[in-house]
C-alpha cells in the first residue's frame, strides 16, 4: 500500500507535466472542434475558407500533445492501454475533454491509468 506522503510526493514530481498535457489537451480539442466545423462548413455548405487553417492548426497541436501525454504517462508510469487511450482522444471530437477529467483525477488522487 502506498502511503499518503508517497502519493503526496508523486502527485508533487508530476504538477508541471501534468499542467503541460492539460493546456496541450484543451488546445488540442479545441483545435479538433475547430476542424470539425470546418469539415461541416466545406462538405455541407460549399464553404472551404476554414479548412486551409483549422487542419494544420489541429495537426501541430496534436503532435504536440502526443509528446506531452507520452512524457506525462512515462512519469506517471501508466499502462499501454491507458496512455494508447489518452493518445486517441486527440482524434476523437470532445473525447479530449473526458480524457483530461480523467487523467487530472486520478494523477491527482495518485492512481495509474
Amino acid at each position: 500500500m502506498v502511503s499518503t506522503e508517497g502519493t503526496a510526493k508523486a502527485a508533487t514530481s508530476l504538477r508541471g507535466p501534468l499542467l503541460r498535457y492539460r493546456v496541450l489537451a484543451y488546445a488540442t480539442g479545441v483545435a479538433l472542434l475547430c476542424l470539425t466545423a470546418a469539415f461541416i462548413l466545406k462538405y455541407a455548405f460549399d464553404s472551404p475558407g476554414m479548412m486551409s487553417w483549422a487542419g494544420v492548426t489541429h495537426g501541430v497541436f496534436y503532435m504536440v500533445y502526443l509528446v506531452m501525454a507520452v512524457d506525462l504517462a512515462l512519469k506517471a508510469r501508466w499502462s499501454i492501454k491507458g496512455t494508447v487511450f489518452v493518445l486517441l482522444a486527440g482524434t476523437i471530437p470532445f473525447l479530449s475533454f473526458v480524457a483530461e477529467r480523467a487523467v487530472t483525477h486520478r494523477v491527482g488522487s495518485g492512481r495509474k491509468l
